[in-house]
């Protein structure tokens, strides 16, 4: 593998800037806001094209949060260069994700065991059959726990990463659900390539934002307020394993 220099053409900080434990959610501004309200001490560490990183501590444990962009291809630019540049062990992605099975509602957290892809991501790594994306199982029952203690409403499953956001009417999408997956959103596959890849750990956990059987959808504002409980149980989590 490569050495990869810091700065990199698409992080600023130096090495050892990064916490070993990172969320990621896609928005730079959904990173500023977790780095102003939960972090304490929280100093940005990159800025390059907006996309905002910071480093604090929650309840002393050393936590950065960074945002990815949106897709396969943004995550895998971020992820692969704070594994293998930064040193970071864990990567712990927040976001939205649509709802595929009736009885995952909106505001329910996600907490994605495994993440299917229509993407072609995994051919970069040249493998004679297809990866099976997955997340690290210590971080994913540290999660799980969060999810418990915080009261959540929550599913451990199977998610898609699609590389298609409009993919049309549910028939696009219909055989995903008769296959069981739980939810879609476009990051999480590519993650986990990368932390197996480079041996480092990664999870993805969701909110339920939309529904694309059911219709049901959050206003922008309940979106704030519901992502706050995702947010603190990514939080909880990197201080388990910390």
């Amino acid at each position: 593998m490569p050495e990869i220099t810091c700065p990199t053409p698409h992080i600023s900080a130096a090495r050892g800037d990064f916490a070993k434990t990172v969320l990621m959610p896609g928005d730079p501004l959904r990173a500023q806001f977790v780095a102003q309200t939960y972090l304490e001490n929280a100093v940005l560490v990159n800025n390059v094209r907006g996309v905002q990183g910071y480093t604090g501590t929650y309840k002393g444990a050393p936590v950065s949060v960074m945002a990815s962009g949106m897709g396969i291809p943004s995550m895998g630019i971020y992820s692969w260069e704070l594994f293998n540049g930064y040193g970071v062990e864990t990567i712990l992605r927040i976001g939205s994700a649509g709802g595929y099975q009736e009885h995952v509602h909106v505001r329910d957290i996600v907490v994605a065991m495994g993440a299917c892809t229509d993407s072609n991501y995994g051919k970069t790594f040249g493998l004679p059959g297809t990866f099976a994306p997955i997340a690290d199982f210590t971080v994913l029952c540290a999660a799980a726990d969060a999810c418990r203690a915080a009261g959540a409403s929550y599913h451990v499953g199977n998610i898609l990463s699609t590389d298609v956001f409009y993919a049309g009417t549910p028939e696009a999408f219909r055989k995903w659900i008769d296959m069981g997956v739980l939810a879609v959103e476009m990051e999480a596959a590519g993650l986990y390539m990368n932390a197996a890849r480079s041996k480092k750990r990664a999870l993805a956990i969701c909110t339920v934002s939309d529904h694309l059987v059911t219709g049901e959808a959050l206003s922008a504002q309940e979106r704030q307020t519901t992502f706050g409980q995702m947010i603190e149980i990514a939080l909880e989590t990197a201080a388990a394993i910390n």
